[in-house]
């Protein structure tokens, strides 16, 4: 039958360490990391991320084909961690997608949206394909003020709309405020 837990707040609100914490103690994770060390900033923030994963969980870094990348190593694991959906948006957005969002049309971001949206919906089948059990960690971003830019609003959209969708297939789904878990459903 498969499981969905999915895990949201603001940034470093502790949702990655909530989400492992969930995991103590199993060593048959498969952990899908979605950062891409564009800056030291971010190479930093991935070193650590490494450095305090039970090391004998099975990492694949990668934000896009994310669901073919989980279905060939999904031997012996029962349990998949995705972190982070808003990275991924965010590197399918700036990284894959080539488009110009201060000049991006409607029909650019709905098809952006539309990939996106696929590329999700293949990750949560495999909980119920495989009986595995996911655990889904995305920053809530609607929260804040309303971007100045077109990429910021249109990313703030995006990952909104995604994170509902999600939300509305989990089975269990945790807000994290300060590093205190609310359970919501």
């Amino acid at each position: 039958m498969g499981k969905i837990i999915f895990i949201t707040g603001g940034a470093r609100s502790g949702k990655s360490g909530f989400a492992e914490s969930l995991l103590s103690g199993k060593d048959d994770v498969l952990y899908v990391a979605t950062g891409i060390g564009f800056d030291d900033e971010m190479k930093d923030r991935i070193r650590r991320h490494r450095s305090q994963r039970n090391q004998s969980w099975e990492t694949v870094e990668c934000w896009h084909d994310v669901a073919a990348a989980v279905r060939e190593r999904l031997a012996g694991r029962g349990r998949v961690l995705l972190d982070c959906v808003t990275i991924m948006i965010n590197n399918i957005m700036v990284v894959d997608s080539r488009v110009d969002w201060d000049t991006a049309g409607m029909d650019e971001v709905d098809r952006v949206e539309k990939s996106i949206r696929k590329e999700m919906d293949d990750i949560m089948r495999i909980a119920s394909e495989h009986d595995r059990e996911l655990l889904v960690v995305s920053n809530e971003l609607g929260l804040g003020i309303v971007p100045a830019a077109p990429l910021g609003r249109h990313y703030r959209d995006i990952a909104g709309k995604i994170n509902q969708m999600i939300a509305a297939a989990a089975d269990e789904v945790y807000f994290l405020v300060s590093g205190i878990p609310l359970k919501i459903k």
